[in-house]
């Protein structure tokens, strides 16, 4: 090999380079330094960042209801709606925005790799500071959105009750069923971001399969389905303890087991020998 490559013009050999596949190694490297940087980042950034990602990951459920609302009668009905609910992740990523289960992953790499107390703590920060601004960010839009509407002599329009319907049909996953379905999620998630520094130009495409998947699956993420439990919740369809107690927390611990249970570990297992 070396002596071909020897033989190669410096064109030929960038050209090489260029359509060579990342290594597990290098794409390992890539999301633990933008792992690092993240914990470094200050709590204010994290936080306005994460309400951003917040509000625009309801984008998502609204794509969802549009669809959901414009194939009415059609056999493959949620199927179709399920490509509206990549809109807000591909907003939220491709924004760069502080979304909680991208996090699963790039911000417990570097404590795999360098365990400490101070990394734990660091890590816990920005879970808990992410998590937050994104929960406040989706609790803000579905108040927004239904209080706004609520006040038209018309009502509500088709696609905002379309919304509710989508999220009533959520809703149906509670408990342990939130749970074992959260798990794949978080599992999809992860994946998509360790793919994503393999992607260059496929990016959109990438993001829109995994995350089309989760929604034709019903698997449960929990900050697109906090949308759909506080758009119940303010409409009066369900408590605030209940949608925490019996839709958010399992699905929680289900993308945490999915994302950094099985994915980060799975990853960081097959590169540990070589670091």
């Amino acid at each position: 090999m070396e002596g071909s490559a020897a033989t190669l013009t410096r064109k030929e050999r960038r050209q090489v380079t260029e359509h060579s596949r990342l290594s597990a190694l290098t794409v390992f490297s890539i999301i633990r330094r933008e792992g690092e940087e993240e914990l470094r980042r200050p709590s204010s950034s994290l936080w306005w960042s994460g309400i951003a990602a917040g509000v625009g990951i309801s984008s998502s459920v609204y794509a969802q209801a549009l669809l959901y609302d414009s194939f009415a009668g059609h056999p493959h009905r949620a199927l179709i709606a399920s490509l509206g609910y990549t809109v807000g992740f591909v907003l939220v990523i491709l924004s760069r925005l502080q979304l909680f289960t991208e996090n699963t992953l790039s911000v417990v790499l570097p404590m795999l790799s360098e365990p400490s107390w101070r990394r734990l703590a660091r890590s816990g920060r920005l879970w808990g500071i992410v998590l937050t601004a994104n929960l406040i960010g989706t609790a803000l839009t579905a108040f927004v959105v239904l209080t706004v509407t609520r006040g038209t002599e018309a009502g509500y329009s088709s696609h905002i009750i379309a919304m509710l319907d989508v999220s009533q049909h959520a809703a149906e996953a509670s408990g342990m069923i939130a749970l074992v379905k959260g798990i794949p999620a978080g599992f999809f998630i992860a994946a998509l971001v360790w793919m994503l520094p393999s992607s260059k130009g496929f990016e959109l495409w990438v993001i829109m399969l995994f995350t089309g998947l989760i929604a034709a699956g019903e698997f449960t993420h929990v900050i697109a389905g906090s949308t759909e439990m506080f758009l119940l919740v303010v409409d009066g369809r369900m408590g605030i303890v209940q949608a925490f107690a019996d839709h958010l927390v399992p699905t929680f611990a289900g993308n945490v087991i999915g994302g950094t249970g099985l994915f980060a570990m799975l990853a960081y297992g097959q590169i540990h020998a070589e670091i």
